[in-house]
C-alpha cells in the first residue's frame, strides 16, 4: 500500500394590494439573490484537503445502496435509492469518513458501498462510465472487508497507473457471495483492463485460477436489472468463488 496512509425561512405576507407588481419583482429578485447565495455557498463549501493533510490525486466520494431482492429497479428509481455519504480530498479525511463506516461483511441483504471520484455517479449512464466496464470478482462469505479495503486503498493511492481511466469501485455484498468491483472509463481500451486486471491481482494477492469476468456497462444496459455484477450467469454457477486463505 501507499506509505501516506499509514500517516496518520421568511413568511409571505398574506397582503394582495395594487402593489402586487411590484412583490412580484421583489420576489423575483429575493429568488436570484437566494439562488445566487446557494451557489455561492456550494463553491465555498468545495473539499479541500486541510493543513498539513496528505492530498489525494483526486477527490473521491463514499455512496452507499440498498434495495430489496428480486425486484426491478429502474435507472431514475436506483438514482433515487442511491445515497451520498460524503467527500473527502486527503488520507485523514478519507479514514475519518472509512473509520466509521459499517464493513461490507457486516452488511445484511442487497446491499452496496461505492467509492468514485467526486463528480462522477455510481451509474452507467454517468458520461464518465457510460463506454467503460468493469472487472467483477466474486467472493465467498467472509473475504469482503478485507477485498474492499485492500481494492479501495490501492484506487487512493493511484497503484493501478492508468491515468484517469479509472472512475471508482464496488462492493456489493449478497446472500450468499460478495461481490467486488472497479469500473473505467473505456471500455476498449485493451491495454488499459489488463493492467488493471493485473494490478488487481496483485493488490487483492488473488490465487492464480481465480475467475475475473470484465463486462462493459453497455452490455448490463442491455439486461435487465440494475446491477449487472448481482446476476449470477448460468455459466458462473459453477465457478470456483475466491477462497482467499
Amino acid at each position: 500500500m501507499n506509505n501516506k496512509f499509514d500517516a496518520l425561512k421568511d413568511d409571505d405576507s398574506g397582503d394582495h394590494d395594487q402593489n402586487e407588481e411590484n412583490s412580484t419583482q421583489k420576489d423575483g429578485e429575493k429568488e436570484k439573490t437566494e439562488r445566487d447565495k446557494s451557489q455561492s455557498s456550494s463553491k465555498r463549501k468545495a473539499v479541500v484537503p486541510g493543513p498539513a493533510e496528505h492530498p489525494l490525486q483526486y477527490n473521491y466520494t463514499f455512496w452507499y445502496s440498498r434495495r430489496t431482492p428480486g425486484r426491478p429497479t429502474s435507472s431514475q428509481s436506483y438514482e433515487q435509492n442511491i445515497k451520498q455519504i460524503g467527500t473527502f480530498a486527503s488520507v485523514e479525511q478519507f479514514w475519518r469518513f472509512y473509520s466509521h463506516m459499517v464493513r461490507p461483511g457486516d452488511l445484511t441483504g442487497h446491499s452496496d458501498f461505492h467509492l468514485f471520484k467526486e463528480g462522477i455517479k455510481p451509474m452507467w449512464e454517468d458520461d464518465a462510465n457510460k463506454n467503460g466496464g468493469k472487472w467483477i470478482i466474486r467472493l465467498r462469505k467472509g473475504l469482503a472487508s478485507r477485498c474492499w479495503e485492500n481494492l479501495i486503498l490501492a484506487m487512493l493511492g493511484e497503484q493501478f497507473m492508468v491515468g484517469e481511466e479509472i472512475c471508482g469501485a464496488v462492493v456489493s455484498v449478497r446472500f450468499q457471495e460478495d461481490i467486488i468491483s472497479i469500473w473505467n472509463k473505456t471500455a476498449s481500451d485493451q491495454a488499459t483492463t489488463a493492467r488493471i486486471r493485473d494490478t488487481l491481482r496483485r493488490v487483492l494477492n488473488l490465487p492464480p485460477n481465480t475467475i475475473m469476468e470484465y463486462k462493459t456497462h453497455t452490455d448490463s444496459i442491455k439486461m435487465p436489472g440494475r446491477l449487472g455484477s448481482q446476476r449470477l450467469l448460468f455459466q458462473d454457477l459453477w465457478k470456483p468463488r475466491l477462497n482467499v486463505p
